[in-house]
């Protein structure tokens, strides 16, 4: 029926509305992230600032370490690719991320 379409729809409208609330919640939470865990022996500079939460997209990370705003080490790095391993530390706008293993 029309109630039970219309009911729904507002019930789907809550479940998104409180799943994009939640990635929020979560991105203010890796905003502040000052240090990340890789399983691997490495993790790429670009990977490494989208797991920290210092950038949303890839895309983004290119940019940014192109123009010379990321530190690794507290040298200024141009490369994206990057292979960051644990004890190594990044930075960017003014915040400093340490890598270490799990």
């Amino acid at each position: 029926s029309k109630v039970c379409r219309m009911y729904k729809s507002r019930v789907l409208v809550k479940i998104i509305k409180n799943l994009l609330n939640v990635r929020l919640q979560l991105k203010s939470v890796r905003k502040y992230m000052n240090e990340i865990k890789i399983r691997d022996e490495f993790i790429k500079l670009g990977q490494a600032m989208k797991l920290a939460g210092l950038v949303d997209e890839g895309s983004d990370a290119k940019f940014v370490i192109q123009n010379g705003e990321v530190k690794v080490n507290g040298e200024t790095e141009y490369q994206r690719g990057k292979k960051l391993h644990p004890g190594d530390t990044f930075e960017y706008k003014g915040q400093t991320v340490t890598v270490a293993s799990r």
